[in-house]
């Protein structure tokens, strides 16, 4: 797992320390606190330090950190991600199996960064990011877009998904760690969806009906989409997934049992992070720490500038979301009396 991280000066987020990453790591916050830039920079380290070594890949590290942070912030260089008015420069750090990995850069960097430090091995497992709106249907513009067009537009967390969608089943057992979780990914979407090779387009199967992508609800894509990087085992067992509005195109009763699934893939080895606006999935995820005494979940939670980090086992920390969500219950309960 990502055990700590810490971020100075990287776009909003001005100063942000988790000494201790959990199992599933949850980001809430107001809009434009930083939300999505801090799992894009936690995902753009873990996906260099996949890249790194492996195959016959050639580049060093800065090189595909450079690429990825370019790719997946869509900048026109990346200095232009540290934080503006700044007068430090932009410093990331992780440690990954207690092993660091560190960089910094200032404002006028362009495409290179000199002070980078490794010290974690080359890594075989994958890690995705989940945006918050499906891409199944539109896999083809965003390969196109990228692989031949090579255009901002979808930045690096769609193309590497939508690529990672690619990966066709292949024969033998799979992790028998994500037999339960893909039981229960399939009877939420009472379906499944494939990928049709003969006409190059997915599928929602439902019994013996059949029914084009572009009618299937959101939702169910959104989770046919993990049941599909478990199933062509793009996904294993230590792999990260980051998923930015777990919330967003599902029924609260489709939330609350997907995030039963996050709950037991992580038992099974998968760390998490996930932002969120919703209250829902901060409850659920509270009531799945008080019921499972060996899964840590952490809560990071930015109050304008200022980030705070806590352990749902200990109950919920104060955050204008869950402060607004009290609120109003208290408000309904006044009117009730009334």
């Amino acid at each position: 797992m990502i055990n700590s991280f810490e971020l100075k000066n990287f776009g909003p987020i001005r100063q942000l320390a988790c000494p201790t990453a959990s199992h599933i790591n949850l980001i809430i916050g107001g809009n434009g606190t930083g939300k999505t830039i801090l799992l894009k920079a936690l995902y753009t380290a873990m996906r260099t330090l996949e890249d790194y070594k492996r195959g016959n890949e050639p580049r060093s590290a800065s090189e595909i950190l450079s690429e990825k942070l370019y790719w997946t912030f869509e900048v026109d260089k990346i200095g232009d991600l540290v934080r503006k008015g700044a007068d430090a420069p932009l410093f990331f750090q992780l440690t990954f199996k207690e092993n660091l990995f560190s960089y910094e850069f200032g404002k006028d960097t362009n495409r290179t960064i000199n002070h980078l430090e490794n010290q974690v091995s080359p890594r075989e497992s994958n890690s995705i990011f989940l945006p918050p709106k499906e891409i199944l249907s539109l896999q083809s513009l965003i390969l196109q877009s990228r692989e031949q067009s090579k255009t901002f537009g979808f930045d690096d967390t769609y193309l590497d998904l939508a690529r990672a969608l690619r990966y066709f089943p292949t024969r033998g057992r799979n992790y028998a760690e994500f037999a339960q979780s893909r039981t229960s990914l399939k009877d939420i979407i009472n379906g499944k969806i494939e990928y049709d090779r003969s006409s190059e387009i997915w599928q929602f199967k439902k019994g013996n009906q059949q029914f084009s992508i572009g009618v299937t609800a959101e939702g169910i894509k959104k989770i046919s989409i993990l049941d599909t990087l478990l199933e062509n085992r793009y996904l294993d067992p230590d792999s990260i997934i980051f998923i930015d509005e777990p919330e967003a195109a599902l029924h609260p009763t489709a939330i609350s049992k997907f995030l039963d699934i996050v709950a037991m893939l992580a038992e099974k080895g998968i760390q998490f992070f996930m932002a969120s606006h919703s209250y829902f999935v901060i409850k659920k995820l509270f009531l799945i720490a008080q019921k499972k005494d060996d899964l840590s979940i952490s809560i990071l939670s930015a109050d304008e500038e200022t980030w705070n980090t806590a352990n749902l086992k200990e109950g919920l920390p104060d955050n204008p979301i869950i402060d607004e969500s009290i609120r109003l219950y208290k408000e309904e309960v006044r009117l009730a009396l009334e």
